[in-house]
């Protein structure tokens, strides 16, 4: 009965805390500018380099290549939109 008990307040405080966690993150991220759209592609290829990484590691080579493509591709273009925002900005 204790450890029922003590398993169920366990995974209870760990989903308040994890639920707490990701919103105070995801608040932090800005894309409104272009620093904040060159930072996004620059963790979009951490995420690139990761999902391919973890996926190599157990042998699934061609899903790696195909997370590492699409990751890559949203870097590339979370950095066309803040090279478009600051060629804006400096014209304008």
């Amino acid at each position: 009965m204790k450890r029922k008990i003590r398993q169920l307040l366990t995974v209870a405080s760990l989903g308040l805390i994890l639920s707490f966690t990701t919103a105070s993150a995801n608040a932090q991220e800005n894309n409104n500018t272009s620093k904040g759209e060159m930072k996004t592609s620059g963790s979009e290829v951490k995420r690139a380099g990761t999902s391919a990484g973890h996926d190599i590691k157990r042998g699934r080579v061609v899903r790696a290549g195909k997370h590492f493509g699409k990751h890559s591709g949203r870097a590339g273009r979370h950095f066309g939109r803040g090279t478009r925002k600051a060629v804006t900005h400096v014209i304008s």
